[in-house]
């Protein structure tokens, strides 16, 4: 993973291991998705300095009367989405329909900044109304700074 190394509680339960969410404040399944979501999270907390309660996990989205699910959409402190963040498994590359995909949910939530992230490729992403396209950024901004 090309991510700082983070310490995580993880534990085992019946149905395999389990991980703690600490913007969910529960345990959910140790998915390869979920890993990478969970490192992710750890670098937007601890490195980039954003508030856990600005951030939602898996929030829910309609999209053309379909229910869909943001994996990581960060808040500013006015309570309006700027970041939205497409996980992947490390496994799966990154390709045009990923992008397409949190596209797709920008639609919805209209923010400035949209991620894409396997663990090992991160693409940081900014949206420029007056050209109507994204530009793709060296390192993601410090929260105080989206």
């Amino acid at each position: 993973m090309n991510l700082p190394e983070f310490e995580h509680r993880i534990r085992e339960s019946e149905k395999g291991k389990i991980i703690f969410d600490e913007v969910r404040k529960k345990y959910v399944a140790l998915t390869p998705e979920e890993w990478v979501r969970q490192n992710f999270l750890q670098y937007l907390i601890r490195i980039k300095k954003t508030p856990k309660s600005l951030i939602r996990v898996e929030m829910h989205l309609e999209l053309n009367g379909l229910s869909k699910r943001s994996d990581i959409v960060v808040h500013n402190r006015s309570g309006q989405p700027v970041m939205a963040v497409e996980c992947k498994a490390e496994q799966v590359k990154i390709t045009q329909s990923v992008f397409d995909q949190l596209a797709r949910y920008n639609l919805r939530l209209k923010v400035p900044y949209l991620v894409v992230t396997n663990g090992n490729a991160h693409f940081f992403c900014k949206y420029a109304p007056d050209d109507n396209c994204y530009l793709f950024l060296q390192n993601l901004p410090d929260y105080d700074d989206l």
